[in-house]
């Protein structure tokens, strides 16, 4: 029996596309439905400043009007009254004859009449101006209330703005009220903040992992070419090779040191404690006296006490930059380093003066920028790595201080730094 032949079911064509919509259902964005109806500051000022010009006028209009009556009624009032025939002078004003009649006596009414209305509206301009001079007063009084009052989320922001300044970035504005153009500053100034905040956050995370990480190949390096020193039977070459390498490892641990201490030192110190500096500079002269001997280098100076709200081991970087600078670029003979303390009135100076070569007035900025030395640029050098000055006004800028270099007359120069208390 022949086999019928298979038809497979075809397979089922997949449903078809909706099309596209022309529009978009979702309501756009930052787009409100009656912008004009927006309670925006103009608006608001001018039917501030509107009404208070509407109601002094007003105001002013109607003393205007009383005063303008009563000068009508006392300047259109009859100089005499007659009495059976005869008048008699009611006027304290004019001097009427009362025995002249005819011309004369219209004359001289005329002419009183004439003085009491001049009379009248001087009193009215002299009331008018009094009053204008009132007016004037209080609606500037009541125009700096309001001012001051409208004004008055200006003041949040700014006092935001300058706690911010104190590298507190957790602050928000917050502003409440009418979505005017002093809330979409305050909301704009606050993403902005937020911003920032992730930002320092992740640059004080990638400092943190960025210590970790370099210092650990380096301290591995540095224990492998001690191992290697320590051996007795490593040839002279090597020997000289590991110290060599060994040299080059130390200068490489005190750049990465330098430089995490620079990015560290960017920010404002939060958390401040008493130190005096005087003991933060004794501590630096404790640990520089051993180099200074070695050099030939005397160390000498008066350090009174004086204390100062800061970060004691940053203060104490301070002064060994400065100590270690002096010391290593010094004259060969004959060199000394004075280093003082002094509290002075709001503040408290710590100076540091040494001998050495003359340092030219144009190159003195030059020395605190990264990896700047004398006459060199990005130069190697067996004196450092280029960063201890950098480091020293960072710190100092991040204590709300400052710091200056001064050349000293014969060779030298003369740092000094001024800490608020």
């Amino acid at each position: 029996m022949p086999s019928l032949p298979s038809f497979s079911k075809p397979a089922a064509a997949p449903p078809p596309i909706p099309p596209k919509p022309a529009w978009d259902p979702r309501p756009p964005v930052n787009v409100r439905p009656f912008p004009w109806l927006r309670p925006t500051i103009r608006i608001r000022l001018t039917l501030l400043y509107g009404g208070m010009f509407l109601m002094a006028g007003i105001v002013l209009l109607t003393i205007i009007y009383m005063l303008a009556a009563d000068a009508l009624h006392d300047g259109s009032a009859l100089p005499l009254k007659i009495l059976g025939g005869k008048f008699e002078s009611t006027s304290d004003i004019c001097d009427l004859p009362t025995q002249t009649s005819g011309p004369l006596l219209q004359q001289a009414v005329e002419q009183c009449l004439q003085h009491q209305r001049a009379l009248a509206l001087n009193s009215l301009l002299n009331r008018s101006l009094l009053a204008l001079l009132g007016l004037t007063v209080v609606a500037f009084a009541f125009g700096y209330a309001m001012a001051g009052r409208v004004l008055s989320p200006l003041g949040r922001i700014t006092r935001t703005a300058q706690r911010v300044a104190g590298s507190d970035l957790h602050r928000r504005i917050e502003l409440g009220g009418p979505d005017d153009e002093l809330k979409e500053l305050a909301d704009t100034f606050d993403e902005m903040l937020d911003r920032l905040d992730r930002a320092f956050e992740s640059q004080r995370r990638f400092v943190a992992n960025a210590s970790h990480e370099l210092r650990t190949p380096l301290a591995i390096n540095r224990t492998l070419l001690e191992v290697q020193l320590a051996d007795p039977d490593a040839s002279p070459e090597l020997a000289q090779l590991g110290k060599t390498l060994l040299a080059t490892n130390e200068r490489s641990e005190q750049l990465v040191e330098g430089l995490l201490l620079l990015a560290r030192s960017e920010n404002k110190v939060v958390d401040k404690k008493p130190v005096d500096l005087s003991e933060v500079a004794a501590q630096a002269v404790d640990q520089i006296r051993e180099e200074a001997q070695a050099k030939g280098i005397a160390l000498r100076g008066v350090r009174q006490q004086a204390f100062v709200q800061g970060n004691g081991v940053l203060l104490e970087r301070i002064a060994l930059n400065l100590l270690q600078n002096a010391v290593r670029y010094n004259t060969p003979e004959d060199g000394w380093v004075e280093v003082s303390t002094e509290p002075q009135p709001g503040c408290a100076v710590l100076v540091v003066t040494n001998t050495g070569p003359v340092v030219p007035a144009y190159e003195v900025e030059n020395l605190f920028e990264p990896f700047r030395r004398l006459r060199t640029e990005r130069t190697g050098s067996d004196k450092g790595v280029g960063l201890g000055l950098s480091i020293v006004r960072s710190v100092v800028r991040a204590h709300d201080g400052t710091i200056t270099a001064q050349p000293r007359e014969g060779g030298g120069l003369v740092m000094r730094v001024v800490l608020p208390l």
